[in-house]
């Protein structure tokens, strides 16, 4: 999801050097988009794996 958001970047870089202000403003808003939810997956991933691995040694004792 990081590898969208940087793609959307430089789309967003190539147009706005091309003088499409207006796409390149939306590209920039979708790469913040993508960069938010991928930054919310990762926290929720992360609590989610420090629980199951607390939940499987509490198994394993």
């Amino acid at each position: 999801m990081i590898k969208l958001a940087i793609i959307s970047l430089v789309i967003a870089a190539v147009l706005a050097l091309l003088g499409f202000g207006s796409a390149a403003g939306a590209f920039v808003g979708i790469a913040k988009i993508l960069f938010f939810v991928a930054i919310a997956l990762f926290v929720i991933f992360l609590v989610l794996g420090i629980l199951a691995g607390k939940g499987i040694k509490d198994a394993i004792d």
